[in-house]
């Protein structure tokens, strides 16, 4: 660890920094990675479960249409997401989640650069496809229809009776 240390030290004095290794590159990706799986999964989890609750309640009285409705939960998710951002970043970092040790010059570096925007569109991808989870739960709007006529259809015959 030292000897890279003085290897940093001398390329910044020298004005040229090295570039930085695979496994710096790797961890970089990684580093970058992690939160953003946190915040997609965040993102698509808030979104579906906000826009699925607008879709069968508010968007039948009113007669929105789906997509408006999932428009909503995305405006819910998006707000929710700005506070939520925070908190990801601390639980990364709280794992023990550790940038690589790079100088300023190679973390402004193309490969350095390119390498973290990887890590992020992968983690938010990710995370994107596991907060898709509460679809494996969530009725279709006809199974709500369906059920909010089968009780008023049994609040109905219990009044006249």
């Amino acid at each position: 660890m030292e000897e890279l240390t003085a290897h940093v030290e001398k390329t910044e004095k020298d004005g040229k920094a090295t570039r930085p290794t695979g496994e710096q590159l790797r961890l970089m990706a990684i580093h970058n990675a992690l939160p953003f799986v946190g915040f997609g999964f965040l993102d698509n989890f808030i979104m579906i479960v906000a826009g699925d609750y607008i879709d069968t309640t508010i968007g039948i009285g009113l007669g929105i249409s789906t997509m408006a409705a999932a428009g909503l939960g995305n405006a819910i998710s998006d707000a929710a997401g700005i506070g939520s951002a925070w908190y990801v970043e601390k639980l990364a970092v709280r794992i023990g989640l550790q940038a690589p040790n790079l100088s300023p010059a190679q973390l402004e570096m193309a490969a350095t650069r390119w390498s973290a925007n990887i890590g992020r569109a992968v983690g938010v991808f990710l995370g994107c496809i596991l907060g898709m989870f509460p679809l494996l739960f969530l009725s279709s709007k006809e199974d709500v229809k369906q059920r909010s006529e089968v009780h008023q259809s049994q609040d109905h015959k219990s009044s006249t009776s």
